[in-house]
């Protein structure tokens, strides 16, 4: 499966079986990409990781 990136487009794989909330990375810009839907398939960039700091 595929979907295009809504950073620069490009067509991203996802494999054969995505699960929402998987992260992928564009092969060209490189962004962090979630599935957020799988019918249709929906890519959105992904939140960035916060540090907890040990909480």
């Amino acid at each position: 499966m595929a979907s295009s990136c809504p950073e620069c487009g490009a067509n991203v794989g996802v494999g054969n079986k995505p699960m929402a909330g998987e992260i992928v990375q564009c092969p060209d810009c490189g962004t962090e990409l979630e599935v957020k839907n799988l019918q249709p398939l929906e890519l959105a960039v992904a939140p960035a990781e916060e540090e907890d700091w040990g909480e």
